[in-house]
């Protein structure tokens, strides 16, 4: 089974990169192979490079692998709650990264704790971090992840739905803050989503995927602007908004295929597609590069295309 399947990108300094899809579709398996976290076995990446400032993370030794990881690339994950350690302090979680890769002493780790609580916009941060994470809200706990991935300041931020389960005006806040630390420490941030408008709110590019593999990467202007592969026009489509009144929101029918079921013959999105052709059945598309630097992979593309690229056949690698 392959659960990530070709997906290729750059990633630029300071910029905000979204992984968008359905659950299923390889978001989160792509994260965890950038920092090596996938469980192997099971899980094993045939093929690809995941290239950090010129080095291939996949060929590092485990211990310098292990150095990056937390320290110059970071990650939030999905569930506060069950990320944070239970019988930890989640002043003592803060530190603990602080202490490990910045060789801080105990006190200084403590202190930069307190600040970072602070600037994350938890109240009271010199009682509240000597709180248990039960102690805290959800948007609170979401808070304190916030804290532990950036306190090493990080180039690189991974952020998997960051605002699930929240409400909204605490996803608001969220997303805000994350942005005013972004600027802070000119990092770069993968934002993993399956949630449109906080792709409109933050993103500067946007890679589309389905069933394990991208298929469109644009602008995030052009993408909303002009989508090019059925399934974004779908997931866009689906959207309530306040300017038009539909009587009924917009779904795409059917189901993602069964990627354990074995090999997908043609178009993984044929099943479900409006627009789909005899060739989308047996046939399964390429990238093809269209104009601004877009790519989309759907055969209504060719004709458009500026160029075939070669599929860059990898089980989870990331450019």
């Amino acid at each position: 089974m392959k659960a990530v399947d070709g997906i290729t990108y750059d990633l630029l300094p300071s910029g905000t990169l979204a992984i968008v899809g359905e659950s299923g579709s390889g978001k989160s398996v792509h994260a965890l192979s950038i920092l090596g976290l996938l469980p192997t076995p099971p899980a094993k990446i045939v093929a690809g490079e995941i290239l950090f400032r010129g080095r291939d993370l996949l060929k590092m030794p485990r211990e310098e692998l292990r150095s990056i990881r937390g320290n110059r690339i970071a990650m939030i994950f999905q569930e506060p709650m069950t990320s944070l350690n239970p019988v930890l302090r989640v002043g003592e979680q803060i530190a603990e990264a602080i202490i490990l890769h910045q060789k801080k002493s105990k006190a200084e780790a403590w202190a930069k704790a307190i600040d970072l609580l602070k600037k994350v916009g938890i109240p009271h941060p010199e009682e509240r971090v000597n709180d248990y994470p039960h102690q805290f809200s959800g948007g609170m706990r979401q808070r304190a992840m916030i804290a532990i991935a950036l306190s090493c300041e990080p180039d690189v931020l991974i952020a998997d739905e960051p605002t699930t389960a929240l409400d909204v005006t605490i996803q608001a806040q969220i997303l805000e803050l994350m942005k005013e630390l972004q600027r802070e420490y000119k990092m770069a941030i993968i934002l993993i989503t399956h949630n449109i408008g906080v792709v409109a709110e933050m993103a500067d590019d946007v890679v589309v995927m389905y069933a394990g593999r991208p298929v469109e990467h644009a602008p995030v202007n052009e993408l909303f602007k002009n989508p090019q592969h059925p399934y974004t026009k779908g997931l866009l489509a689906s959207v309530p908004s306040i300017y038009e009144r539909k009587e009924r929101l917009e779904a795409i029918p059917g189901q993602p295929p069964d990627l354990g079921a074995g090999l997908l013959e043609g178009c993984p999105f044929v099943a479900r597609c409006a627009c789909a052709m005899e060739r989308c059945k047996v046939e399964d598309p390429p990238e093809f590069q269209l104009k601004g630097g877009r790519m989309s992979n759907c055969w209504k593309c060719e004709d458009a295309s500026e160029e075939r690229s070669h599929r860059f056949e990898s089980a989870g690698g990331a450019k």
